[in-house]
């Protein structure tokens, strides 16, 4: 497993940028099941894993999801043509993960008794 940025597309399903050459290709390639653990923004937080079915996108089709991955955690970009063109040009692969499983939350963390009620 290693750390990604992840969007989340209309559909639910999580988008991850990559190249192919990169692990994560490789072995959406070679088997279609994977899990993400998705952390939350604090360290000590909650965390879940989910599970599903992945696929890997190439150019062209994966322009369009992509695109999709981008306004999930930044919104609209300022010149789309030029997004697309650096997307062709570094020859960008999306990881499309169809949730199919996930859970069950984790409250993790330090326990009750060693956290300090007034910090």
């Amino acid at each position: 497993m290693s750390p990604v940025t992840m969007g989340v597309d209309g559909a639910g399903d999580i988008l991850v940028p990559t190249y192919p050459e990169r692990a994560k290709a490789r072995n959406a390639r070679r088997n279609p099941r994977a899990a993400v653990c998705v952390l939350s923004d604090s360290f000590n937080g909650d965390w879940v894993q989910v599970d599903g079915a992945v696929t890997a996108v190439d150019q062209p089709a994966a322009i369009d999801d992509l695109v999709s991955y981008y306004r999930s955690i930044s919104g609209e970009h300022p010149d789309w043509a030029e997004y697309r063109e650096a997307m062709v040009r570094q020859g960008k692969v999306l990881l499309r993960l169809t949730v199919e499983r996930w859970g069950p939350i984790s409250r993790g963390g330090f326990p009750e008794r060693l956290v300090d009620p007034t910090s």
